[in-house]
């Protein structure tokens, strides 16, 4: 039960992270420094990433000890919260959407005179910074869901971002559950999680991130307004949260008897 509360909690922040990285384009266009902003990205997924190595072996111990004790089955629900964990960081950084492009606004001002991410980051721990910080937090209001239009919005897009969200969320997790369905060949399950999170990183690569990126070019130079930008970041954050809330949960067995499958065709080239 520990590592199952470390893991979840550890998830709802990676996807909390990436969540607030969705506010910075929108960040970038009010402060016109487009660049910057796209930079403070790999910088917010920083968070992501360490905690994604804290939970890393918490989340090979609870499959080994189901190895262990024979008992693959209890992993299934075991992944389930881990996504439900995924959907509640969404769910808390979409509704926290607009304190975070205000403070990457701030950021990104202050940056531009500080000139270093060390000193922006020590001088956020200054008391009078980090009341300046406080009072920034802020819920969605009945005017922040106003003009979101989905009229100069590509549709297919944001459908891709949605399935790309819930490939993502679940890629690990079925390839650790395959390997607890074919234990002697974990590892090799394990390694074959890229035939399915392959499939995001394709959808990501070519049709997603080029087409958010283009929509903030056009909006900084002119061709757009600003809201184009505002409805485009909404609606990318809200198929965080449904993509995770609904199809990651629907993907998670599919996905893991894809890899199983996979897996066992390793085996049976290895056992000729």
């Amino acid at each position: 039960m520990t590592a199952l509360i470390v893991v979840c909690f550890f998830t709802a922040i990676i996807h909390l992270a990436e969540t607030s990285a969705s506010c910075l384009r929108l960040s970038g266009i009010r402060t016109r420094h487009i660049a910057t902003s796209l930079s403070f990205v790999n910088a917010t997924l920083l968070v992501a990433r360490l905690s994604n190595m804290f939970q890393a072996p918490f989340l090979g111990g609870m499959v080994d000890t189901a190895i262990l004790k024979n008992n693959p089955g209890a992993l299934v629900t075991n992944f389930r919260l881990i996504i439900f964990a995924a959907f509640i960081g969404n769910l808390i950084g979409a509704l926290l959407s607009p304190f975070f492009v205000a403070l990457y606004t701030k950021a990104i001002e202050r940056f531009n005179r500080v000139g270093s991410v060390p000193r922006l980051i020590v001088s956020f721990f200054r008391p009078r910074n980090f009341l300046a910080v406080m009072k920034l937090i802020k819920l969605p209001s009945r005017r922040s869901f106003s003009d979101l239009s989905l009229k100069d919005i590509p549709k297919t897009f944001l459908v891709l971002n949605v399935l790309m969200v819930s490939i993502y969320a679940i890629g690990v997790l079925a390839s650790m559950l395959a390997g607890a369905f074919v234990p002697d060949y974990r590892v090799t399950a394990t390694q074959l999680s890229a035939i399915v999170n392959g499939i995001a990183t394709i959808l990501l690569t070519l049709m997603v991130d080029p087409t958010a990126a283009l929509i903030t070019d056009q909006a900084a130079r002119g061709k757009r307004p600003e809201r184009d930008v505002r409805a485009m970041v909404f609606y990318l954050v809200l198929g965080r949260v449904v993509g995770t809330l609904i199809i990651s949960q629907l993907l998670l067995i599919p996905s893991a008897e894809y890899i199983k499958s996979a897996t066992l065709l390793v085996k049976g080239l290895f056992a000729r």
